[in-house]
């Protein structure tokens, strides 16, 4: 099956194990690819589970890693967080044509390194007498996918590099949080998503470049009427400046998160 329909059809699976076993498999399998085909989704996208049940962002309470419940459920939100980022990426794959072939190949592989991170918090998670669905979760991610459907210039500006960008900022204080608990698990599999997470933030930034590029746009005076337009959440500092860095954004760029944000 051409990759981009297959893509989809893996954005519609509701079992999470399923679908991340999907995306990997569709990664590894060299399918056929055509940017050129124009494909209608079904109702009822992203394919999900019943649990966990959604909530709006403020009901999610927030837990400390110093008690095994308040571990969980952070470990919980980090992996639904990932989850999101396997829909994400299948949805960024199949949903804009006319994209050059590297642009696919690069959210599928997007998609196959979150379905590991999502396998492997599921799995510390279950260590711990949990499983995903077991904590309330919001749906932040997807509601910004939803607001940038019609324009892949938007959905490369505010996901990979807005939304996924903080998780660069917020891994490394979360880390040591969890050093101190002693979960060195925790800290070892949030390492491999920081490092991946900065190939997934460069694609975007790579992308939203090329697309500014087409349009005749400047990158950086774009963005701000971006974030109006769709109403992404503010930047909050501290901001983890060297892997920003390695993830493609500009100086240009980091003085304005400074400036503006810091």
């Amino acid at each position: 099956m051409e990759a981009r329909a297959r893509a989809l059809e893996v954005l519609c699976i509701v079992d999470p194990a399923l679908k991340a076993q999907a995306a990997r498999l569709l990664h590894e399998s060299l399918a056929e690819l055509d940017p050129a085909i124009k494909l209608s989704p079904p109702d009822g996208l992203p394919g999900r589970p019943e649990r966990p049940r959604l909530v709006p962002t403020l009901q999610v309470p927030k837990r400390s890693p110093f008690t095994t419940d308040g571990r969980a459920a952070l470990l919980h939100a980090i992996a639904h967080i990932e989850f999101n980022a396997i829909n994400l990426a299948l949805d960024a794959c199949w949903r804009f044509e006319g994209m050059p072939a590297d642009y696919y190949r690069d959210w599928l592989q997007v998609a196959s390194e979150e379905a590991l991170h999502f396998t492997l918090l599921r799995e510390h998670l279950r260590t711990l007498g949990f499983d995903y669905g077991d904590f309330d979760a919001h749906d932040g991610l997807w509601s910004m996918a939803e607001r940038t459907a019609g324009d892949v210039l938007a959905r490369m500006a505010l996901v990979p590099r807005t939304l996924e960008a903080r998780g660069l900022d917020a891994t490394p204080p979360l880390q040591a949080k969890l050093a101190r608990a002693g979960d060195t698990r925790a800290v070892e599999i949030l390492d491999i998503i920081l490092r991946d997470e900065i190939g997934h933030v460069e694609i975007g930034n790579r992308w939203y470049r090329h697309l500014c590029r087409e349009r005749g746009l400047d990158p950086v005076g774009h963005y701000p009427g971006l974030v109006s337009q769709y109403q992404a959440p503010r930047l909050r500092p501290p901001f983890n400046l060297k892997a920003r860095g390695a993830a493609g954004f500009s100086a240009e760029e980091l003085a304005y998160l400074q400036a503006d944000f810091g």
